[in-house]
Parts: structure tokens; C-alpha cells; sequence
């Protein structure tokens, strides 16, 4: 009798052992199509994070950036916002004539230059770094829905400074014809009050004059020196000297030396300003006295390779926070170095170059107790009807320094005025700490660069000034000092 049933049943199972290899064929297609799958999965997830991550952290950039043809689009539909001083004045604003075209003027001329910057023939200052927020319209949306509707352009958001006009005017006056930078920060919030370099531009009449401005050569006015510029820097540079001496001898207190007005070590002679013998000296009178053979002796002592870890980790050979594009500063001495590297270095001289900005970040952190907060120059974003859109809160950026070495740097500093090479500063109704360079440059000894930075009311600071005056030639109102104190006096006139 036939079995049906049982027939096939055996034949399926003959078949299935008769070709193993389908199984595992089948396994392998699953395996690959998982992978395909997980692949896709993955990339998916990675393109929405980089389309995240751009959107919150780089689209900003890449739409401030001058080569972007994006910002036509935006030009297009939005008025350019203003530019305002931190009590409202306007700095930047669009001035729209009966036909429609945009004008943009600067009611301050050129006072504001560098800072604020230009929006003709490119961009510069805060006109680029903040070209984001000037070309949206943070406007209620119903008005923005009707004037598209009505083909008419909404108004861009209004950027809020923390720029201080009588302290921008005060600087811009006091460095007068000289070339040079003021630079004017808030050592407890970061905020940059006033930033100033000359020679300067006027930004109403820049797209007439651009030619011209950019092939002089001779006086670069449309570098910022405030950021950009990098130079030997003198004296002020002991503030590092005297804070590594500290770190490397815990006995700095009892150190002392007979300046007679030169050290020699080897082939290498330093001779202070103007071949004085300064005599008897501890570290603060070395200081207040800016004895370079002093410093130079000082420097004979120090380790090479904690001096560079020291000026690094205060922000030499390094990217430095900053609103607008600045330079990096420059120190090299290390452990290889020979005695007249060492001698030089101490005092402010040899390779060693920084910008007036970084010298006043320096002197921002031993004002804040040794520490610098996160520079910025934009207070708060608003529409233009004055709602906020976003703020800026004060934000630590750095420990450069423990508040007992800020402290013991804060009474260096204090010396110099009270005893020292800045005693005309100590006649006012506020106390001042800070320290004078006068620093060579060329082989020209007759001229110098004069250096002064430091900050007032010194037991609760207010503000730091840092001034440098390129080609110093013995002229008085081509000093820092005078240029520091008309600053000071103008902070202090006015609270």
C-alpha cells in the first residue's frame, strides 16, 4: 500500500541534506543585509549629528564669513541692524535713502575704526563677527510675515556693546598723532571697554580711500595694533620674570642685589636706562625701579624649561580668547638657552614679542586675583524694538595664576607707582598698580616703544589699561604714562 504522506515528507527531508549549503547562503545574504542596514543606521545618525552640530556651533561662522554668498540673500531681505555703545549710542547704523538705497555710517568717524570695524569692501571688527545677528530680524512674526507679504525688508537685530564712548574718546584723544593701541577691560566680568589703534581709517569714506589705505605700507592703518600687532615688550614683561622667580624660589622675598648700573655675564653686558646704579635692591625695588641688571641677574637663576611652561600656560605660543582676530604672542627662551638669551629674555628683550591685548588679559588676571574672565565686546543681541535675543554673562575663562602670586604681583605693581617709574600716577583720587617697558626695537637707540599697563582702585579693581606707543623718541606725549592716566582720570571723572 502506498504512503503519500510519508513519501514526501522523506523526500523534503532527502532534498534538504542533499544541498547544506543553501542554509548557509541564506545566512550569509541576512548578514550582509543587516550590515547594509546597521551601516545605513550609523550613517544616518552621524550626518544628523554633524547637521546638529553645525547648525548650533558652525553655521554661525561660515555665514560670517566674507567669501559666503549667503549673506547676499540675507542683505537682501533683512536692513542691516546698528551698532550700540553700552548706554545706547549709536556706533554703526543703515541710513536708507528715498529709492531704497543702503548707506552705512558711523557717527563716530574713525574713533571707533578698528574695533568696530567696516562694512564696505569686505568686513571687518564687529560688522564681521557679528554680521550673523545684524542680518536677522528678530521682529514679532506677524510683521515680519506682512512685509514679506508686502515685499518690504524686516530690520535686523541691534548688537549691544560693552564699549564705553567717553573711554573710547578719552584713549582715541590722548594717543593723539602717535602710533599705538589703548586697550581698556573690566578685569571682573572679561567686558572690553574701550580698544583703540592708530593710525586709523575713517569707515565713512572707506570705499573712496581703500586704495590708498591699504598699499601704505608705512603706517598699516588698517591693521588693528590693539590685536594684531606684536611687539618687544620692554619691561612689562618682568610681571612674568618676577612671577617665575617667585614659583622657582619660595624665599623671594629675601632676595637682594647691588645694582652699579650694568651685570656683565660672559660676552653679554646689560646696562639699565640710562646707566643708573641703583644700588641696594630687594625684588620690589627691582621692580619698581625696572632695574634691568637686577632682572638680568634674576634671570641668570631661572630654569629655562619651567620659564616657557610658565609664559605658555599664561598664554604665550597660544590662540588667545578673543572677539575679534588677534595674534599669537611669542616667547622662546627654554632649557637650551645660553646666558645672553637668559639676561635678555628676563628683561623683556631678545625674541619675546606680545600684543597690547594679551599684556591686558595678563594684567586683568592679577587685578581678578589670578583669574581672567572670558573677554567679550557684545553685551546683549535685541530686536530693534529692544527685546533681548541673547546675553552675554561673565564667564571664567582661566586660573593663569594662584590669588597669593596675583597678590604678591599686585604689590610689585603698587611699588611702581608709589615709589617707582610711574609715581605721576599716584597723584589722584584713586589708587593705581602697574608697570612701565621701554623696549628697543631697531638699532636706532634714540627711539623705543613705551609700554605702560595696570589698573586702579587697587584694593577692589575697576578697570586695566594697557597703552603702547611705537617710536618713543623722548617726546613727553608720546609716553604711556600720560596716555594711561587721561584714561583713568575719564573712568574715574564720571563715578
Amino acid at each position: 500500500m502506498r504512503q503519500p504522506e510519508r513519501v514526501r515528507t522523506a523526500d523534503r527531508a532527502d532534498t534538504g541534506d542533499r544541498n547544506p549549503g543553501n542554509k548557509k547562503k541564506k545566512r550569509s545574504r541576512n548578514r550582509e543585509f543587516a550590515a547594509v542596514t546597521y551601516f545605513t543606521i550609523a550613517l544616518f545618525i552621524i550626518m544628523m549629528g554633524y547637521i546638529g552640530y553645525y547648525d548650533l556651533y558652525r553655521s554661525q561662522d561660515f555665514i560670517n564669513s566674507p567669501y559666503n554668498e549667503r549673506q547676499d540673500v540675507y542683505a537682501n531681505k533683512v536692513t542691516r541692524g546698528e551698532i550700540l555703545a553700552s548706554d545706547g549710542e549709536v556706533l554703526a547704523k543703515t541710513v536708507t535713502a528715498d529709492d531704497g538705497t543702503e548707506t552705512r555710517e558711523y557717527p563716530f568717524g574713525s574713533v571707533f575704526a578698528h574695533v568696530v570695524g567696516y562694512d564696505t569692501n569686505g568686513k571687518a571688527g564687529l560688522e564681521s563677527e557679528e554680521n550673523f545677528s545684524l542680518l536677522t530680524s528678530d521682529s514679532f512674526f506677524l510683521e515680519k510675515i506682512q512685509n514679506d507679504l508686502q515685499d518690504k525688508k524686516n530690520t535686523g537685530d541691534n548688537v549691544v556693546t560693552t564699549l564705553d564712548v567717553s573711554l573710547q574718546q578719552a584713549a582715541y584723544d590722548a594717543l593723539g598723532d602717535n602710533k599705538g593701541a589703548v586697550v581698556v577691560m573690566e578685569p571682573s566680568t572679561g567686558k572690553i571697554l574701550a580698544m583703540v589703534s592708530k593710525p586709523d581709517y575713517d569707515p565713512n569714506t572707506l570705499s573712496d580711500n581703500w586704495s590708498e589705505l591699504n598699499s601704505d605700507t608705512d603706517n598699516t592703518p588698517m591693521l588693528n595694533r590693539a590685536t594684531k600687532g606684536l611687539y618687544p615688550p620692554g619691561s612689562v614683561f618682568k610681571i612674568l620674570t618676577a612671577l617665575e622667580f617667585m614659583r622657582e624660589d619660595s624665599n623671594y622675598s629675601d632676595y637682594a642685589y647691588n645694582c652699579t648700573g650694568s651685570i656683565t655675564q660672559g660676552e653679554t653686558t646689560i646696562q639699565c636706562f640710562d646707566g643708573t646704579a641703583h644700588g641696594e635692591e630687594d625684588l620690589t625695588l627691582s621692580f619698581a625701579h625696572s632695574c634691568n641688571s637686577s632682572f638680568a641677574n634674576i634671570g641668570l637663576s631661572l630654569n629655562g624649561d619651567s620659564f616657557l611652561s610658565t609664559c605658555e600656560s599664561l598664554l604665550f605660543n597660544k590662540d588667545l580668547p578673543c572677539p575679534l582676530g588677534s595674534s599669537q604672542s611669542q616667547f622662546k627662551e627654554n632649557g637650551s638657552s645660553g646666558y645672553a638669551v637668559k639676561m635678555m629674555t628676563a628683561m623683556g628683550q631678545g625674541e619675546t614679542l606680545v600684543s597690547p591685548y594679551h599684556m591686558a588679559l595678563i594684567t586683568s588676571a592679577v587685578a581678578n586675583g589670578g583669574t581672567l574672565m572670558t573677554p567679550y565686546l557684545v553685551d546683549k543681541v535685541q530686536n530693534y524694538a529692544g527685546s533681548v535675543v541673547t546675553q552675554t554673562d561673565p564667564s571664567v575663562y582661566k586660573k593663569l595664576m594662584t590669588s597669593q602670586e596675583a597678590s604678591a604681583l599686585t604689590q610689585l605693581m603698587s611699588a611702581v607707582v608709589s615709589e617707582g617709574t610711574a609715581v605721576e600716577l599716584s597723584y589722584g583720587d584713586y589708587t593705581v598698580a602697574g608697570k612701565t617697558g621701554t623696549a628697543e626695537y631697531s638699532s636706532d637707540k634714540t627711539k623705543s616703544h613705551s609700554w605702560f599697563t595696570g589698573f586702579s582702585n587697587v584694593d577692589n579693581p575697576d578697570i586695566a589699561v594697557t597703552v603702547i606707543v611705537e617710536g618713543y623718541d623722548g617726546n613727553r606725549n608720546a609716553r604711556a604714562i600720560p596716555i594711561a592716566k587721561s584714561v583713568f582720570d575719564a573712568y574715574h571723572m564720571n563715578r
